[in-house]
């Protein structure tokens, strides 16, 4: 099995960069914030799109992140208050749902992790089924926790006692754990199939 070199799937850490938008929505985001928080995450997102707006070639997340941060500004500088209020209440639950489909949605065609990995993996290694494993494992990672930060907001709005803990401690926690699981795994998938190889070799 080949598997990505030790930098891991995920390349110069591109991927990271491209939550970067969908984090600072989720932090900045408010019942009297969301609408700025909105049009930061969308000046983030065309300033991490440009490279790839001039190559002609967009990644999913960041097209998705460049579409819904505009889409929900122009809605934000179109609607009334009132017919607002719906998006004020729920911005995050959508924004963190958006992310979970693209995510999820990506496995079937190709896992969005998989294109941040081609920028650090050799081009022979992107067909192998070890360096598809790892990106199914990561992509499918990536969107059980958006999907998990979604239910988790949702739930928030209706039990505003432990909304610290569903909006902050533990997404927050999860977001970590994804991180270092995504920096540890396909390293981990390496070693195994070179112990693997190892043990054929000596027997």
């Amino acid at each position: 099995m080949t598997t990505p070199r030790s930098r891991g799937a995920l390349g110069s850490g591109g991927v990271l960069w491209s939550f970067a938008p969908w984090i600072i929505f989720d932090v900045v985001a408010g019942p009297s914030t969301w609408k700025f928080a909105a049009f930061a995450a969308l000046i983030a997102s065309v300033v991490l799109n440009l490279p790839e707006l001039r190559q002609g070639s967009v990644k999913a997340l960041n097209a998705a992140a460049l579409v819904f941060f505009a889409v929900v500004s122009v809605l934000a500088l179109a609607l009334t208050h009132h017919d607002l209020v719906w998006l004020e209440t729920y911005a995050q639950v959508i924004s963190n749902a958006v992310v979970a489909v693209v995510a999820l949605g990506s496995l079937a065609f190709v896992p969005f992790t998989e294109q941040y990995a081609r920028e650090s993996a050799p081009r022979e290694i992107w067909d192998t089924p070890g360096f598809k494993h790892v990106n199914r494992v990561l992509t499918l990672m990536w969107g059980l926790v958006f999907v998990v930060t979604a239910v988790l907001g949702l739930v928030a709005i209706h039990d505003t006692a432990d909304s610290d803990w569903l909006n902050w401690v533990i997404p927050i926690a999860l977001l970590v754990l994804a991180i270092k699981f995504t920096n540890w795994y396909p390293q981990y998938v390496r070693s195994q199939s070179m112990a693997a190889r190892a043990r054929v070799v000596h027997h």
